[in-house]
């Protein structure tokens, strides 16, 4: 999934609110010390309350988004990270292709909550969005499929919610409900940059690491508050512009990229665009960590003429994106 500058993004704020976001970045120690409290706080919980072997056992292996990210970077692997709709074309589907994406090799999977009003997104999502919505899918369905089969899965999963159905719930209960289904982190294109701050410390408390997004506009200031902020890896979009398949990716991302890993160690992972085999090997030549797929998978699961065949068409086609990666 990739998006836009927009009107309320972290990236469209004035500069003068920079300063706040940098306000609300901890200092390294007091991060890592937080995670060990946190580990800590798990394991006694997992003692207290034991859980089935199989969901236990896929906790274990699943590890956080910037854990995966740390291990794909150790390995010179480029991450691969494919995003669906939820209920496109329903939830049974939407079930089938988290699994089947895992299956071949995704390292991270990105799930998009439908929202009726997706004006960061193209046709392609829109259209998914409208046809899940239309089938039924609201956020609770969402997270209680994703409750169901999370345990199965041995790659994080990153849910991209609009900010509309977080602030119907409330972002505390959200995020508690979010990790409760076993979501790994978030990413809230709509999400304003003076909010970052207060969204992320929930986003903390429940344990979920918070993606933020820097694009071709960005100025160079904003972005390295952003990078510093940003919790899982920080998300490229490659141009500026809603989402959908370019001809040609925006030669403009090797240098951005450069620039962004002048200030940070965390990984960079490219959206928006992103379609063929050769965007991918392109964008992994100039040093991306990841690539995000978004519109071309959505079209193989949700514009198929069947649910069965969604499923193939979108195995064929993670597999050749998969194996055209590094």
């Amino acid at each position: 999934m990739a998006f836009t500058t927009m009107k309320a993004s972290p990236m469209s704020a004035s500069s003068s609110s920079a300063p706040v976001l940098r306000r609300c970045v901890a200092p390294p120690a007091r991060v890592a010390a937080a995670r060990r409290l946190a580990a800590a706080a798990a394991s006694v919980a997992l003692e207290a309350s034991p859980v089935p072997a199989a969901a236990a056992a896929a906790v274990e292996r699943r590890m956080s988004v910037s854990q995966t990210m740390s291990k794909l970077k150790e390995k010179g692997k480029t991450a691969f990270i494919p995003y669906i709709t939820a209920g496109d074309p329903d939830m049974g589907t939407t079930a089938e292709a988290l699994r089947l994406l895992d299956a071949c090799g995704a390292d991270v999977i990105e799930l998009g909550v439908p929202f009726s009003d997706p004006y960061a997104d193209g046709p392609v999502i829109q259209a998914s969005a409208s046809r899940a919505l239309a089938a039924g899918a609201t956020p609770e369905a969402v997270l209680s499929m994703l409750k169901e089969v999370t345990p199965e899965l041995s790659c994080p999963v990153v849910l991209l919610s609009y900010l509309g159905p977080i602030l119907r719930r409330g972002a505390a209960n959200f995020t508690a409900a979010a990790k409760e289904a076993g979501v790994q982190g978030l990413i809230v294109p709509d999400l304003p940059y003076v909010d970052t701050c207060t969204f992320r410390s929930e986003a903390i408390k429940s344990n979920l690491e918070l993606v933020l997004l820097t694009t071709p506009g960005t100025p160079g200031e904003r972005m390295k508050i952003i990078t510093e902020a940003s919790g899982g890896f920080v998300y490229l979009v490659s141009v500026n512009g809603v989402t959908g398949p370019r001809p040609k990716v925006n030669t403009r991302v090797e240098h951005l990229l450069q620039d962004i890993k002048l200030v940070t160690d965390k990984a960079v992972c490219v959206g928006f665009g992103i379609s063929t085999p050769d965007h991918v090997r392109q964008i992994a030549g100039w040093g991306a960590d990841g690539v995000i797929i978004g519109s071309a998978m959505v079209r193989q699961l949700g514009e198929a003429a069947s649910p069965k065949q969604g499923l193939k068409r979108l195995e064929e086609y993670a597999r050749r994106m998969k194996d055209a990666l590094p």
